[in-house]
């Protein structure tokens, strides 16, 4: 689905990755679900494009929601996987600490684990090759997205800041849809490694210049990165 000039939403709601398309090439920003990659077929068909065309992938943090086809890209077609060397582990392995899931409704629970299992969330395959990437990097990809720390839902979780998308992809730094509880509006993820520290490290995505923030899970927000964290931080 596209969302703005180069900038395309595969997914929904539930959860999310996006695509970044440019003369010179695509970037992808997350792989979803292994069922994702339908979706991204389709995605780069109504482009006229192939996989040929994308140059990279760029992982927001090493969760497997976000893994999706990203092993499939990379293995045969030769796609190279960025991902903060802070969860280079957990994307290869899935190695990750229990954290506490917070409340939850059923409704919404089961619809969430549902939708995983349509889009074959139990078959995931871990990166078994991957670029480490830094805060402050600017990678060498179409639209030169520029990397932003933000530890705290996990170790290396980054936000993606696009400026030729006018975007900033955050992964679960936030979302806008509590997949588990069904609330909408900017708020906490679940599944979070260390809450407190997700909270600070909103500082770092405020003073970007973007009009769309991006989760992994929820609705596109169109407003400046500033707005969404603070009204991630009152909720």
């Amino acid at each position: 689905m596209r969302l703005a000039p180069h900038l395309h939403r595969l997914g929904n709601d539930i959860v999310a990755c996006y695509l970044i398309d440019t003369p010179e090439g695509i970037t992808l920003i997350d792989a979803g679900l292994p069922g994702h990659w339908q979706d991204l077929q389709d995605e780069l068909r109504s482009l006229g494009k192939t996989e040929d065309d994308i140059r990279g992938l760029i992982l927001t943090h090493g969760d497997s929601d976000h893994l999706g086809f990203a092993e499939r890209l990379r293995s045969t077609h030769g796609v190279p996987v960025f991902v903060h060397a802070g969860d280079a582990v957990r994307a290869r392995t899935g190695q990750k600490p229990k954290v506490a899931a917070g409340p939850m409704r059923i409704g919404p629970t089961v619809g969430f684990f549902a939708y995983s299992l349509r889009k074959n969330g139990l078959r995931t395959r871990y990166v078994k090759e991957v670029t480490e990437i830094a805060d402050g990097d600017v990678l060498d990809l179409p639209g030169s997205p520029v990397i932003v720390g933000m530890p705290g839902h996990s170790p290396g979780s980054v936000a993606v800041h696009v400026p030729i998308a006018d975007a900033v992809c955050v992964g679960d730094a936030l979302t806008t849809r509590h997949v588990l509880t069904g609330r909408t509006g900017p708020q906490p993820a679940p599944f979070t490694d260390d809450p407190a520290e997700a909270l600070a490290s909103l500082d770092r995505i405020a003073g970007l210049q973007a009009s769309w923030v991006l989760p992994g899970h929820g609705a596109p927000w169109h407003a400046s990165p500033a707005e969404i964290a603070d009204a991630t931080r009152k909720a």
